[in-house]
């Protein structure tokens, strides 16, 4: 019964995500993104992460795809694309975002190298008997996958930067 509840919702994900790049209308492709979430959300709990269902739903379903809908309703999709001015600013800015990122993968792999089996409290047993699935996340997060958080962080922050200088028409 899990495996066929588990390959429905996979089914349901795929599905809806190939909906969200292929839908014409921006509205209805964020409307198909809120599904994919909320899909992934109940394979969450299927998976017996009951936080990180809830958490699916309250950032990504909630948060941030009303982000996205504000995005979304206030650029003015119809407009015709404009003509760059200065490509080569681009270059320069793509360069450096390139070389963070390499920089992060290449942190993120040789981390992973180095640390192959994670150790701690919450390896090995069970997640009751540490208090439950909040504790055994936060403590790995913070002991064993501090580094992969940490780097995490900093791609996001490098995407936001480099979203921004990409936005901005004049610098």
């Amino acid at each position: 019964m899990t495996a066929l509840g588990f390959w429905t919702l996979a089914a349901f994900i795929l599905g809806f995500a190939a909906l969200v790049i292929t839908t014409k209308n921006p509205v209805h492709s964020v409307l198909f993104l809120v599904l994919n979430f909320l899909c992934v959300a109940a394979l969450y709990v299927l998976l017996r992460a009951e936080f990180l269902a809830v958490i699916q739903v309250l950032v990504y379903a909630g948060g941030i795809v009303v982000l996205y809908l504000f995005v979304v309703m206030l650029v003015n999709l119809k407009r015709p694309p404009e003509e760059h001015v200065a490509p080569q600013r681009y270059g320069k800015s793509g360069a450096v975002l390139a070389g963070a990122v390499l920089a992060e993968f290449t942190a993120i792999l040789v981390y992973g190298t180095l640390r192959l089996t994670p150790s701690g409290p919450g390896v090995g047993k069970g997640v009751s008997s540490l208090g439950g699935n909040v504790q055994t996340l936060g403590w790995l997060l913070y002991t064993d996958y501090l580094v992969p958080f940490e780097v995490a962080s900093m791609l996001l922050l490098v995407a936001m930067v480099g979203a921004i200088v990409l936005a901005k028409r004049e610098l």
